[in-house]
């Protein structure tokens, strides 16, 4: 740590540039703390006081120099796409660990919920819910998660995985089954929903995820343990898409569901439409998480649903 930075500053690392990524590294800065944001290109919109530093994930050595001196690295990265996980994680997961023991920074993972099956009954999910993954993506991300906390409880490293469900809140767009349709609804035209538009969903705001990771980074009781976002109460997709036609004025969509039959079809030749149809599940029932422990233990409560539902309507229409 140099001089000039003052004694409660603090040196992150935030891998992957997307909107989880930027979030984290405003979220970080907004507590004064010293922040490089990573990405392969470097690029992207600027954001104030964050350094922003050209490194493929990939390549261990180069993480290990980003990297070097900072009290936390946060996993925010994802693959270029949903049908490369399978080559393109390994690679970068035994970078990322790499890092975190040579650097002794706390591996924070931002991790999903695809290890977990479908809901059998009326009971939320919670950390320690039993895992069922459906597919290879959700079979990844579980390992990848057992191989980092096995790590900290071996003494390897130090880590923690924080998950969270959909994508809610500003700047998420098409990255979002939540906010994908936002500029439908507002030029008034039909919004297309994966699964059932009537079934409870929880949406996770962008920036809850980021105060969790940054929180649980500083917070070495937490380590070793996964933790779900703070997530408000379930939503269907047509009760959030009605409520963002309400805050854009616009009329209450149509909805109509994709055809999964045709998706599945269309799977055989496209990979990225198989790997979507994949996590169907997720939609067609209930997908519900109990984020009570988090706030209990850490008193990070999730944003006001009704700032969530403007912040998402607002900051994702084209």
């Amino acid at each position: 740590m140099t001089d000039h930075i003052p004694n409660n500053e603090q040196k992150h690392v935030v891998i992957g540039a997307g909107p989880a990524g930027r979030a984290t590294a405003t979220h970080l800065k907004n507590l004064d703390h010293e922040v490089v944001l990573i990405s392969r290109s470097g690029s992207g919109p600027t954001l104030h006081g964050v350094e922003r530093l050209a490194v493929n994930a990939t390549d261990a050595q180069a993480l290990v120099r980003a990297v070097d001196g900072a009290d936390a690295m946060y996993n925010c990265i994802n693959p270029t796409s949903y049908a490369r996980w399978a080559t393109e994680w390994p690679p970068i997961h035994a970078a990322l660990m790499h890092t975190a023991q040579v650097t002794g920074a706390v591996l924070v993972t931002l991790s999903n919920l695809y290890m977990y099956g479908p809901q059998r009954d009326a009971s939320p999910m919670t950390p320690e819910s039993l895992e069922d993954p459906q597919d290879d993506k959700g079979r990844i991300r579980a390992r990848m998660d057992r191989e980092t906390l096995r790590a900290h409880q071996d003494g390897t490293l130090r880590a923690v995985v924080v998950r969270a469900s959909d994508f809610v809140g500003p700047g998420i767009g098409e990255n979002g089954h939540g906010t994908r349709n936002v500029p439908a609804i507002a030029h008034g035209r039909r919004a297309y929903i994966l699964g059932s538009a009537d079934q409870p969903h929880s949406w996770t705001d962008i920036d809850d995820v980021a105060a969790t990771l940054a929180t649980v980074a500083t917070s070495p009781e937490t380590h070793g343990l996964v933790w779900f976002a703070p997530t408000n109460p379930p939503v269907t997709q047509r009760e959030l898409a009605n409520q963002i036609a309400a805050v854009l004025e616009v009329p209450e969509p149509s909805i109509s569901k994709l055809p999964l039959g045709l998706m599945k079809v269309m799977g055989i030749v496209s990979p990225l439409i198989r790997e979507i149809s994949s996590i169907a599940y997720q939609f067609k029932g209930p997908w519900v998480i109990d984020s009570a422990a988090t706030t209990q233990a850490l008193g990070v409560y999730p944003t006001d649903w009704t700032s969530v539902v403007r912040r998402s309507a607002r900051g994702n229409v084209e």
